[in-house]
């Protein structure tokens, strides 16, 4: 039996939908057709006697296009000659006409696109035809991180323009001497064709797709004002016409100032990104029958030996076969401290190796490292678009066509109402095109989330989909898991009751002698702490374990045991001198281990998992923003109750199995708060997924299986105050860009239209209109850039 999904088209009704349903479940050798008639497709269930091609023509024959559907392609490229959020639209629009695309989002601040395609009917060719066909430049995947050489090339032609434009500023008085006049003349038609040549192709581009972006209003602006001068120059006036070639050269090397600019700040916004990659060892010394051998990183494969020697970066994901040394995580974990990594301990690729050497076996390499997965997960959150955005696009779909119409509308006011000189309304109508901004609104959101996310990548803080830097900033509740997130999942010792005529150190010894071999963890916790009292045991004989009972053996010529009530009651030991305390204990969630030597009960032991300094300061930070928190545990209602005591949550749900944790999220929810959870990102998977925002605390290695919005690389809920925080910044700056974008236009425009010139006499020259305009987006890239501000306060609240 096989399976096969096609793209239908030449549907118009459901009848159509019916229609072909009713053809293809009628032939011989098919088990099953349904057609969606939304989605436009048909899928196939037949058996071996049967085939596509069979299928396509049995459709086509019935009046329809079909072509299977393959699987679904995902291509990111960089994309140049983006100047606004017209731009954006405009190449958006441009790329989901195509029936094979499916999703396609471009982002201005970084100069990328993402294009989510049918790959049996469209390749990467035919796309990048169709960004080419929209006026912009498609650039190969591994070339998008060209940011110096855009930055070169905006600083090379800001000076040349700025160079041409100086003279002619110089001598603006001077036109009526023929000589000035047409050195001037040669420099601004430069200066026009060169550095404003980019204005005149964008326009292009953009108005054979209908649409109009910030190079219409520029190519508009200047080529008024040159044109005119142009026109006066040769007497088309009459002599009368007067020509201010400065106008166009100097409106267009302002603007060429503003884009340097721009771009300048813009590589500081990804800058989190580019040092992480930056990270990448470029070598590896691999190991071959004990001969050591330098390779390029790339050629690792795993299951591969590599050395490591010190102050090396390591390659690979893997894990050491020998060796002892510290290695620098910060780049994962964002904490500055070297972690100790021994024979048997994971390491990551791009950490620094520190005082020793180390042999590592490669376990994920090339594009399954975590360094790999981390990248294209902050490229992906970098490139989704927040829900705020929406209103930026709405405005900049009408706002070149409506700054047009202000503009006409000025110079009629003026000349044709008020009756003022043709060049005096002329000159207003110009800076009215040249000072409205459409590129400041298109910046305002996306650079905040590149700035955002980066900040959170120094912490540690992994964000899958840029929006949630939005979303996180509505939270009313937060849902903690308890094992492993408010507890630290591991037992430790809590108590320790020795029979009166003992001694605790003495008994702490008899335990951990016991416990010595066994791999369970409350022995384990045992062994961690004796270490801690200093306490060494010796060997010991006769070692027995006995599942799920306890185990028994002979030190220092005694005979030991350790394990639960039933197995000293079986032994013929009675614990009824510790039977009140032992219930107390229990009734707090505490497992026992009781401990005997000789035949006579010696005292018990108590173990349980922990509530985290951590998660007491988190949960304490969290009441403080007013955002209830609520502990979901399967456990029973006492330990439910004293561990969400010592934690300081608002409430509990106490015996919870795991399926009914996405329920529990739905109540919340449903009750009116928009809820977050917090909890493994595995285990709890479907409750992070029905949550408003997912996070996941203590991401592994393979940090793109993890469920949830969020992850956390850090066992540190202190991380989840940090990420709302930083939620509120980024939301906080995005507000503010979009205000300040929205009143420097409100503002700037009737300026520019005259409005100050009959109470001060006031007007804007289209050159400073047009630098004003240039400076709107840079400021709005400065103001997002605050957001690193926020980091530093993050890492001081650890």
């Amino acid at each position: 039996m096989q399976t096969t999904t096609f793209s239908i088209s030449g549907m118009s009704c459901a009848n159509c939908a019916a229609r072909i349903e009713k053809g293809v479940a009628g032939t011989a050798g098919v088990t099953r057709a349904v057609v969606n008639f939304p989605l436009e497709e048909l899928t196939v269930d037949y058996d071996e006697t049967l085939d596509r091609e069979t299928i396509e023509t049995l459709v086509k024959g019935l009046g329809y296009g079909i072509v299977p559907r393959g699987e679904p392609g995902e291509l990111r490229f960089g994309v140049r000659g983006l100047h606004c959020a017209s731009c954006v639209a405009t190449l958006e629009k441009k790329l989901l006409a195509h029936p094979a695309v499916s999703t396609a989002v471009v982002n201005l601040s970084q100069e990328e696109a993402f294009v989510r395609f049918d790959a049996a009917r469209l390749g990467k060719g035919e796309i990048f035809a169709l960004v080419t066909d929209a006026g912009y430049q498609p650039v190969e995947p591994a070339a998008t991180d060209d940011s110096a050489s855009q930055f070169r090339s905006q600083r090379n032609w800001f000076i040349a323009s700025l160079a041409a434009s100086l003279p002619i500023m110089l001598t603006m008085g001077l036109h009526g001497n023929r000589a000035i006049g047409w050195m001037n003349l040669v420099l601004a038609t430069a200066v026009q064709f060169s550095a404003g040549l980019t204005f005149y192709r964008g326009s292009w581009y953009a108005l054979k797709n209908k649409s109009a972006n910030m190079d219409v209003l520029v190519a508009l602006g200047t080529s008024a004002a040159y044109f005119y001068s142009l026109a006066a120059f040769f007497g088309a006036f009459g002599g009368h016409g007067e020509v201010f070639f400065e106008t166009s050269a100097m409106l267009i090397a302002f603007i060429r100032l503003g884009k340097y600019l721009e771009a300048r700040a813009r590589g500081k916004a990804g800058e989190a990104l580019k040092k992480l990659l930056r990270l990448q060892a470029d070598k590896a010394r691999l190991l071959v029958d004990g001969t050591e051998r330098e390779v390029p990183a790339s050629l690792v494969k795993t299951g591969d030996v590599v050395l490591v020697r010190p102050g090396e970066t390591i390659p690979v994901d893997g894990t050491v076969l020998e060796g002892n040394s510290s290695v620098n995580e910060s780049m994962v974990t964002g904490e500055s401290l070297p972690v100790a990594k021994t024979a048997g301990a994971t390491v990551t690729g791009a950490t620094v190796n520190g005082r020793g050497p180390l042999t590592i076996q490669a376990t994920r390499v090339g594009e399954a490292t975590m360094l790999a997965q981390i990248v294209r997960m902050v490229r992906e959150a970098q490139a989704d678009k927040a829900p705020i955005q929406r209103f930026a696009d709405r405005v900049s779909g009408v706002f070149v066509p409506v700054v047009i119409a202000l503009a006409l509308l000025t110079f009629i006011l003026w000349y044709l109402a008020l009756h003022q000189e043709f060049l005096f309304a002329f000159k207003l109508a110009i800076a009215v095109v040249v000072i409205a901004c459409p590129c400041a609104m298109g910046l305002a959101t996306p650079t905040a989330i590149m700035v955002g996310s980066g900040v959170g990548l120094a912490r540690g803080i992994l964000i899958k989909r840029g929006s949630v830097l939005e979303n996180i900033a509505g939270l009313q509740a937060v849902l903690l898991d308890k094992t492993g997130t408010i507890t630290s999942g591991r037992p430790a010792l809590t108590d320790l009751l020795a029979v009166p005529s003992g001694e605790p150190d003495r008994l702490m010894e008899y335990l951990a002698a016991a416990e010595s071999r066994s791999n369970h963890p409350l022995a384990q916790a045992a062994l961690e702490a004796a270490a801690a009292r200093a306490i060494r045991p010796g060997s010991v004989d006769g070692y027995e374990e006995r599942e799920g009972f306890g185990v028994s053996c002979t030190y220092n010529g005694n005979r030991v045991l350790a394990g639960s009530a039933r197995f000293m009651e079986e032994t013929g030991i009675t614990i009824g001198p510790f039977a009140a305390e032992a219930d107390r204990l229990a009734d707090a969630g505490k497992s026992l281990i009781y401990v005997s030597v000789e035949g006579k009960l010696a005292g018990v032991a108590a173990f349980a998992d922990q509530v985290r300094e951590s998660s007491i300061r988190s949960v304490a930070a969290l009441k403080q923003m007013g955002i209830a928190t609520y502990m979901i545990t399967g456990d029973n209602r006492l330990v439910a109750e004293t561990v969400a005591g010592q934690a300081g949550v608002d409430g509990f749900e106490a015996e919870v199995l795991p399926g009914r944790k996405q329920q529990v999220v739905k109540e919340y929810q449903q009750k009116g708060y928009y809820v977050a959870m917090v909890g493994d990102g595995i285990n709890d998977a479907p409750a992070l997924a029905q949550a408003d925002v997912g996070i996941a605390i203590g991401g592994g290695a393979d940090v793109a299986k993890e469920t949830g919005d969020i992850i956390l690389v850090r066992d540190d809920l202190m991380d989840v105050v940090a990420a709302i925080r930083l939620g509120k910044a980024t939301l906080a700056r995005i507000k503010q860009n979009l205000f300040w974008a929205l009143f420097y236009n409100i503002l700037g425009i009737p300026v520019a239209a005259g409005a100050l010139y009959y109470p001060f006499g006031i007007t804007l020259k289209p050159e400073f209109a047009g630098l004003a305009m240039a400076f709107s987006s840079v400021s709005v890239v400065a103001n997002s850039l605050l957001l690193k501000r926020v980091g530093r306060h993050l890492r001081d609240d650890r």
